[in-house]
């Protein structure tokens, strides 16, 4: 088994079980306009088909870009530690999940009780999640070496970081300002130990 196909094994699963565990999830109280959402929406989707399937036959028999030629070769060694880094990045996305409990959801919105966690992964970045996901991300592309993979990975974690931003102006309004300024000053948004306004004394 090659470190590409093992790790298009490892996301297919993370996909899989994502989705199932969707059910595990408070009502919704509240969300953001659709614009709003599309704001994230439209690169996220964009390079998540890009990262996932640009370089596959299909694709580029869709878009006439014709075969890609990568851009280079990883050797398996450096593609299995590759693949340990993409399966620790999903693993602190599930991680975070466990954390949230009910509290999670798919997109963004205020659930039934909705409160600050500052918990888990919670205490070394605001969102966990994201952060997860952007590295495995980012693991996938430099392990294929392919274009679109990689330019996949680059509007995907824009798309995160849209949604970040997105979530905190709009559960800062819900929950009121001061529920996420202490939290923001001292605990850095996507990239651990990043750092920050201020920190506490």
């Amino acid at each position: 088994m090659s470190p590409s196909f093992a790790l298009g094994v490892l996301w297919d699963l993370w996909i899989v079980s994502w989705f199932v565990a969707a059910f595990w999830s408070r009502r919704t109280a509240a969300r953001p306009s659709f614009m709003d959402e599309a704001m994230h929406l439209t690169p996220t989707l964009i390079g998540g088909a890009l990262l996932f399937w640009g370089s596959s036959a299909w694709f580029e028999t869709l878009t006439r870009i014709g075969p890609q030629k990568p851009l280079w070769v990883t050797p398996d060694p450096i593609g299995w530690v590759l693949f340990a880094g993409a399966a620790a990045g999903l693993a602190f996305t599930w991680w975070a999940r466990i954390t949230l409990g009910s509290l999670w959801s798919g997109s963004v919105a205020r659930k039934e009780g909705q409160a600050v966690v500052r918990a888990g992964p919670y205490r070394l970045v605001r969102h966990p999640i994201y952060t997860g996901l952007i590295f495995a991300a980012f693991c996938t592309p430099l392990l294929d070496g392919q274009q679109a993979n990689l330019l996949g990975a680059v509007l995907f974690s824009f798309g995160f970081w849209l949604k970040a931003r997105l979530e905190e102006r709009f559960l800062g309004a819900q929950l009121g300002a001061a529920a996420y300024a202490d939290y923001r000053s001292t605990t850095p948004m996507l990239i651990p130990f990043w750092p920050t306004a201020r920190r506490p004394t």
